[in-house]
């Protein structure tokens, strides 16, 4: 299992809790049913609403889901694990 703390530097992606939840453990990459690792990055909506885009490879192709229907606001920060995310998932597709 991939685990990826959001604090490493530049290298972690975060899982988001569902809109409204306060989990602590939310800053880890989990694998999904396949046990492929599968990123999610907190972020809010346009009325501050917690969300997440989530990063997983699937056929050799880099996949990024969105907040449904919605925006993604992501901070600096926030910005910076998702980038993390990204090139950590294109390095993946690549094998």
């Amino acid at each position: 299992m991939h685990s990826i703390t959001a604090d490493r530097a530049a290298a972690g992606a975060s899982r988001v809790d569902p809109p409204g939840a306060g989990d602590p453990s939310a800053d880890e990459a989990h694998p999904d049913a396949s046990d492929r690792p599968v990123w999610r990055v907190r972020c809010g909506d346009l009325i501050s609403r917690h969300r997440c885009v989530t990063v997983f490879v699937d056929a050799g192709e880099v996949v990024l889901v969105g907040p449904p229907g919605e925006t993604a606001r992501l901070t600096h920060s926030q910005l910076g694990r998702l980038r993390a995310a990204l090139d950590e998932a294109a390095d993946l597709a690549e094998r």
